[in-house]
């Protein structure tokens, strides 16, 4: 490379100088909004934001934001202000709390309702920018899987399933076979929720699976002879048509959620207007907020598609690091598990035409 001239040198030093002045009168515009939201000053707010300064600064030391620091300080009105203005809901210090964690341990619940209300609205655009892009087939099946002890493992050691999973699906499966009728889970994994399904006698049992290490395991494992058993094999988009109707539905694929909403969407073709309808719940197990703002969206969506959706809080133990040691990252956390049961709206189940209550 050519080198630069004195002349050229002089130019970049002066415009590296002048950047550097920039720089410094915006981060100290920043830090006056910082304070500004502290104290829940509006005016000062707003005339700063409208001088230049960021309604999305995060302080590098700690990482925390003005909306962190007015909801930390319960200032409603400058979190409203602030959102409108384009402060993101969802960012995170350099400890991982959100500022709906700031205002949940302060006890502000009007702010972590405006909050929840911002991420609700967030992510339900974001949804509805998507909807008509549905993903695409996920790699992992074509890629080798393990059975490893008691876990189900990739070949890039992620979780796919593991045993503490166990206690979960028991529950799953009881409130899911209170009819005895006829069940349909889609993801066999180690086959927990399966088993016991088996254990409450189900009129008929299907099982949608596509890995081909997970199916011949279950070959080898006796499922695709058992008497009131059904396998269906591959993925779930591609036999719609061979399934009928069903009872009961549980969706637990090794796969982003938005597989899990694709689903959603063909859900009223195969529950019957009495049936029950679940599926694991493992988004965002990191941070409750974000949990809670998850769980919120998928009522929503699935308020829209004519079906009521309760969570039931169920105490967990996902294990200890040795549970842990030799998966890549862990999928779940805390000690609480929110388990969804969706069912018809009574006054919707009836104008579905696509929901057949003939039985199989």
């Amino acid at each position: 490379m050519m080198a630069a001239t004195n002349s050229e040198a002089t130019v970049v030093q002066a415009e590296g100088s002048q950047d550097s002045v920039k720089s410094q009168a915006q981060l100290a515009q920043n830090e006056e909004l910082l304070h500004a939201c502290a104290v829940g000053d509006l005016d000062d707010i707003g005339q700063l934001i409208k001088a230049g300064a960021e309604s999305f600064y995060q302080r590098d030391s700690d990482g925390k934001s003005c909306l962190m620091a007015a909801a930390e300080n319960g200032h409603l009105d400058a979190v409203q202000l602030l959102l409108q203005e384009g402060a993101p809901w969802n960012a995170v210090d350099r400890s991982a709390r959100c500022a709906g964690e700031y205002a949940v341990s302060e006890g502000y619940q009007d702010i972590v309702d405006a909050l929840v209300d911002a991420g609700v609205r967030a992510e339900l655009l974001f949804y509805r920018m998507h909807v008509n892009s549905p993903p695409p087939a996920p790699k992992y099946l074509n890629k080798p899987v393990r059975y490893q002890g008691d876990d189900l493992l990739d070949e890039e050691d992620r979780g796919v399933m593991m045993l503490w999973e166990k206690p979960l699906m028991d529950v799953h499966a009881q409130l899911m076979c209170q009819t005895h009728g006829d069940v349909l889970n889609v993801g066999f994994g180690l086959g927990l929720i399966d088993t016991a399904i088996q254990s409450h006698l189900p009129r008929t049992h299907t099982i949608i699976e596509a890995h081909p290490g997970v199916l011949a395991k279950m070959r080898k494992d006796g499922w695709m002879d058992k008497p009131n058993v059904r396998v269906v094999e591959g993925r779930w988009q591609d036999v719609l048509e061979q399934l009928g109707t069903f009872d009961a539905i549980f969706f637990d694929t090794f796969d982003d959620v938005l597989y899990m909403q694709e689903f959603h969407q063909v859900l009223p073709r195969l529950l019957r207007p009495d049936g029950l309808y679940s599926f694991f719940n493992g988004i965002c197990t990191e941070n409750v907020f974000f949990q809670g703002v998850a769980c919120q969206v998928v009522k929503l969506q699935l308020e829209e598609l004519g079906f009521d959706t309760e969570f039931h809080t169920i105490e967990v133990d996902s294990g200890d690091d040795a549970t842990w040691k030799d998966v890549a990252f862990r999928y779940f956390s805390g000690s609480a598990y929110y388990l969804p049961m969706i069912t018809w709206h009574q006054d919707t189940a009836a104008d579905q035409p696509t929901a057949s209550a003939e039985r199989q």
